[in-house]
């Protein structure tokens, strides 16, 4: 199982009705994919971030077809705008010694594939984790 999770701290302008539609993308994306075997979405406790979000995925072809949903897409578009920071992270027990790898290499395809990603991210405050462009494998 991969457990997907990004934490995000919103600009300080960015409008509520536009936060709480993002939100709701997010949830839609738990609720409508396939590949989703359970999700949340909430409030961020404890640290820098407003809101958070996290997706369970079978193994790396499921979470492929997350990350390629059109969806996913589309919530990038609207919400990366509203944020400051974020991270993306992956927690795995998959016992591939190359998940890492192989997690890493799904978001460099999908920034190659979808290079006007790359300008949404570029644009936040700060981005790190599993997602980053150009930062190798998600885990060592």
């Amino acid at each position: 199982m991969i457990y997907h999770q990004i934490r995000i701290a919103m600009k300080p302008d960015a409008p509520a009705d536009k936060v709480e539609h993002a939100l709701e993308l997010l949830r839609r994306m738990g609720r409508e994919l396939d590949v989703v075997e359970f999700f949340l979405v909430g409030r961020d406790v404890g640290g820098d971030f407003h809101y958070g979000a996290m997706y369970a995925l079978k193994d790396v072809d499921a979470y492929r077809a997350y990350m390629y949903a059109p969806l996913h897409r589309e919530i990038d578009a609207y919400g990366l705008p509203l944020v400051a920071n974020m991270i993306s992270q992956d927690l795995t027990d998959d016992p591939d010694p190359e998940i890492g790898d192989k997690i890493a290499k799904v978001h460099a395809d999908r920034f190659a594939d979808h290079p006007e990603l790359l300008d949404l991210v570029q644009d936040l405050g700060s981005y790190q984790g599993s997602g980053v462009p150009g930062e190798g494998p998600a885990t060592t």
